[in-house]
C-alpha cells in the first residue's frame, strides 16, 4: 500500500495485520489509553494476571513451602524459553535470575578475570547508563582502564570507532544491541567477529531488543549475552533478568557472587562453595518466583506471535512514526533522531525537539504515553504484539496539534525524577 497520512491508510494497516488478534490477550483498563511506551514497560498479558493469582492464592497460599518441589528449577527452565523463542540459544545457557545490573557485573567481572593479562574494558559513552556505571566500577576494582567509544547519539554504534579502539590489551566489549535512546540497531554478527579477532570476548546487552528483534546468540558466536524482561518480553515491573553464557565458557568463567543457588549440591549445605555445573553456576541467591512466573508467560506469548513477525510490524510501526513525523511535525521544529533505514533501527523511534520534556508531559496529559529522555527527545516504543496503526495515527495526530497549538507551555520546564 502506498502511504498516505489519511486514518484510513492506518485503519487498512490494521485490517491487514496478521497480529491484530493478539491485542485482545493483553490488559486494557483504559480504552481510551494510547500506549507508546512498550520499550520501558511492557504491557499486562491477561494469562500473565491469572497465572500470577494462582501462584500466589494456591502455590504461595495452599502449598506453601512445598510449592518449591515445582519452583526449584524454574530459573532454567524460564530461561530455556527466552533462549528457544527469542534469542536463539540452544538449552542450557540462559537463566533467568537477578536484575541486569548485577548480571552485568557477573559476567563482566567473570569475563575480566578469565582474560588474565589484558586489562581494557571497551563500551561506548551512549550505553545505557547502568552498564557504563557498572563497567566503570570493575574497571576501578581491578585496576583496568575503561576505554569509551564515542557514539552518536542517533546512528548509534560505528564499526571504525571500535575497530579503532580494539587492541591486545582489550579483554572485554560490552555494547547494547539497541541503543536507548535512539533505538539504533548494531551489527552484531559483524562486531563480534570484530571483537574476536581482536582476541577479546563479546558481551552484549538485550534489553532493548529481546522480544522485538530476531537475536542469534549461538549463530553469531557470542561469549555472553544479558537482557530484561519488563519491556517487549512483557514480564511485569521489576521482573528478573536473564543472562547467556555460551557453553563453551561455562566452565571457564567463574562468577564473583558465590550464593547457594550457584552451589553443586546446595541443599547440602556444605562448608566451602562448589560451583554447580553448567548455567547454574550462574545463579546467586533465592529466585523471585512470581516474577519468573512473568517471563514464561511473555515468552510463551511471543513465541505463538513469531519473532519474525514481531519483527516485521515492528518496523512497519516504527517506519509509520518516521512518515507521519515528515509529513507533519518537521514544520514544527521537529527532527527524527533514529535511523530511518529500516534494518539499522530497533522497535522505537526518538524526536528532537527544543521542548521535548514539555510536549511529553502534555501528551500524558492527553492521555498518550510515550516518555521523554535527555537530552531534548520525544521517545516513542510501540509495542509490536499489541500496538495498532490507528493508535500511532491518533498519537501523532495528537502530537501535531500539542505542537501547533503549543499547549506544553503552561507546563513546567523543570524535569521530574522518573521521565
Amino acid at each position: 500500500m502506498t502511504f498516505s497520512a489519511d486514518r484510513s491508510y492506518a485503519e487498512s494497516l490494521d485490517s491487514a495485520d496478521e497480529l491484530s488478534g493478539f491485542r485482545d490477550r493483553f490488559v486494557h483498563a483504559d480504552r481510551d489509553l494510547i500506549y507508546l511506551d512498550g520499550n520501558s514497560l511492557g504491557p499486562l498479558p491477561v494469562r500473565t494476571q491469572a497465572r500470577i493469582a494462582e501462584v500466589v492464592d494456591q502455590d504461595w497460599g495452599v502449598g506453601l513451602v512445598r510449592s518449591w518441589n515445582s519452583w526449584i528449577d524454574m530459573p532454567r527452565e524460564a530461561g530455556d524459553m527466552v533462549a528457544a523463542h527469542l534469542i536463539g540459544a540452544a538449552p542450557g545457557q540462559v537463566i533467568v535470575c537477578d536484575s541486569v545490573t548485577v548480571n552485568l557485573y557477573k559476567l563482566a567481572s567473570a569475563a575480566l578475570v578469565y582474560q588474565h593479562g589484558r586489562d581494557v574494558i571497551i563500551t561506548d559513552d551512549d550505553n545505557f547508563p547502568t552498564d557504563r556505571y557498572v563497567l566503570e566500577g570493575i574497571a576501578r576494582q581491578h585496576g583496568c582502564e575503561l576505554r569509551l567509544i564515542h557514539t552518536d547519539m542517533d546512528d548509534g554504534i560505528s564499526e571504525k570507532a571500535l575497530s579503532d579502539a580494539l587492541d591486545d590489551r582489550t579483554a572485554l566489549v560490552s555494547l547494547s544491541h539497541v541503543a536507548y535512546r535512539s533505538g539504533a540497531l548494531a551489527d552484531m554478527r559483524r562486531l563480534t567477529r570484530l571483537v574476536h579477532e581482536a582476541g577479546a570476548l563479546m558481551l552484549w546487552d538485550l534489553c532493548h531488543s529481546v522480544g522485538a528483534i530476531p537475536v542469534e546468540l549461538d549463530e553469531n558466536n557470542v561469549d555472553l549475552a544479558i537482557g530484561c524482561t519488563y519491556k517487549y518480553v512483557n514480564a511485569g515491573p521489576g521482573a528478573p533478568a536473564f543472562l547467556y553464557v555460551a557453553e563453551r565458557l561455562q566452565d571457564r568463567l567463574q562468577q564473583p557472587i558465590w550464593g547457594w543457588f550457584g552451589q553443586r549440591d546446595q541443599f547440602a549445605m556444605g562448608p566451602h562453595y562448589d560451583p554447580a555445573p553448567g548455567i547454574d553456576a550462574f545463579a546467586t541467591g533465592t529466585p523471585q518466583i512470581i516474577g519468573t512466573v512473568g517471563v514464561e508467560e511473555g515468552a510463551r506469548l511471543l513465541g505463538e506471535a513469531g519473532i519474525d513477525r514481531l519483527r516485521a510490524k515492528g518496523v512497519a510501526l516504527t517506519g509509520y512514526v518516521i512518515q507521519l513525523a515528515d509529513e507533519w511535525l518537521s514544520d514544527l521544529g521537529f527532527t527524527v533522531a533514529s535511523p530511518r533505514q529500516d534494518g539499522r533501527r530497533g522497535s522505537h523511534v526518538s524526536l528532537r525537539h527544543p521542548d521535548a520534556w514539555q510536549i511529553s508531559q502534555a501528551l500524558i496529559r492527553e492521555s498518550v504515553i510515550g516518555d521523554y529522555r535527555t537530552p531534548d527527545r520525544v521517545r516513542l516504543g510501540p509495542s509490536p504484539i499489541s500496538t495498532r496503526f490507528t493508535d500511532v495515527w491518533d498519537a501523532m495526530d495528537t502530537l501535531r496539534q500539542i505542537a501547533a497549538d503549543k499547549s506544553y507551555t503552561d507546563i513546567p520546564a523543570g524535569e521530574s525524577r522518573v521521565t
